[in-house]
């Protein structure tokens, strides 16, 4: 496993950049800063590798940047209304970061963390943090490790891990944006997705769930058949224009702990397909609809919809919705979860 230099973060630490290749060529690029994934090098349908990840060449770029490109999001990924919740009778608050609403977890969130090489194979690396109580306002202490394995299978599997000394959320996502075109290749609206699920969460101002579960049948929500991206984003939709695209969890199930297919992307030009699987009740799709106009991996030129995002999770809110699958895990039990991400090539 190769290990580089990936510059200094804003305390003055050093971070690091680790390569992970199987034998058909096929690389991940992770860091410990936010542990994060930097690249992701996949064959396409004429043999050449294609990095489908959007990124930054050193730390300090994903310190001045907010798109939460190839981070480990947690304690919470999503949105928490007004900041806080009631967990065990007790009011909770934690600092709010958009809107007097927590996104990701709020100012402090482990995209900024510099976490701990616990250990690596040949084919992984696992990183690991302790979150105090104090770091995000959270209760408990809680040990998280996440691990990144690539797999023979062109398969990137991110597996979670946690443990708290008093009841807490354990909500953690990825926040990869894929451009199956390669990162540097433009706008995603002409890829193709299908999102095998039946309902979503629609929302009000502020990106909060309104608690319903809506059918996506008869919406240009429903992706259960494959189609482009842009195929309906500009419909006269308020689910749409509220988020200005798509940024919505999809509902894959009532509840955690089976491994599912939830997603499959396609790109025409290059041949590389993606299925997506996940242990997770929902999946947060995002069309990168406010990445804005940036300068990312060698210099490549970012713009709005350049990326699209399938974060596994919790549905939005859920430690406010009694009805929703609960985030919550108990003082002294062990969390586990994992999402994969498997690339092939069409002729």
């Amino acid at each position: 496993m190769e290990k580089i230099f990936f510059g200094k973060n804003r305390n003055g630490e050093e971070t690091w950049l680790y390569t992970l290749k199987n034998k058909n060529g096929t690389v991940i690029k992770v860091s410990d800063h936010g542990a994060t994934l930097v690249s992701l090098l996949v064959p396409d349908r004429e043999g050449s590798m294609k990095d489908v990840v959007l990124g930054y060449d050193e730390a300090s770029e994903y310190e001045n940047h907010t798109c939460y490109f190839g981070a480990t999001v947690g304690r919470n990924g999503n949105r928490i209304e007004k900041a806080q919740m009631v967990i065990d009778g007790v009011l909770w608050k934690i600092p709010a970061n958009e809107d007097g609403n927590s996104l990701h977890s709020g100012p402090n969130g482990f995209e900024g963390v510099l976490w701990k090489v616990k250990g690596h194979t040949e084919n992984s690396i696992t990183f690991a943090h302790l979150s105090t109580e104090e770091e995000q306002g959270f209760p408990g202490n809680l040990e998280v490790e996440v691990t990144y394995t690539l797999t023979e299978e062109n398969a990137v599997e991110i597996a979670y891990q946690g443990r708290a000394d008093k009841t807490t959320v354990m909500n953690f996502t990825n926040h990869s944006y894929f451009n199956l075109g390669g990162h540097e290749s433009g706008k995603v609206v002409n890829q193709k997705l299908q999102i095998f699920a039946d309902s979503y969460n629609p929302m009000r101002e502020g990106s909060i769930p309104t608690g319903e579960i809506a059918a996506v049948e008869g919406t240009p929500m429903d992706f259960r058949e494959m189609k482009p991206i842009g195929q309906e984003i500009e419909a006269d939709f308020e689910q749409l224009k509220l988020a200005g695209g798509y940024d919505h969890n999809y509902v894959l199930s009532s509840k955690a702990g089976e491994m599912k297919e939830m997603a499959r992307a396609y790109c025409e030009e290059t041949g590389i397909a993606m299925e997506a699987f996940t242990e997770c009740c929902g999946v947060q799709f995002y069309a990168g609809n406010f990445i804005g106009n940036q300068v990312g991996k060698g210099g490549a030129s970012y713009c709005d919809r350049c990326g699209f995002c399938l974060e596994s999770q919790f549905y939005p809110n859920a430690v406010n919705e009694k009805h929703f699958p609960s985030p919550l895990v108990k003082a002294g039990e062990t969390f586990t979860t994992k999402t994969i991400y498997r690339f092939s090539v069409r002729e």
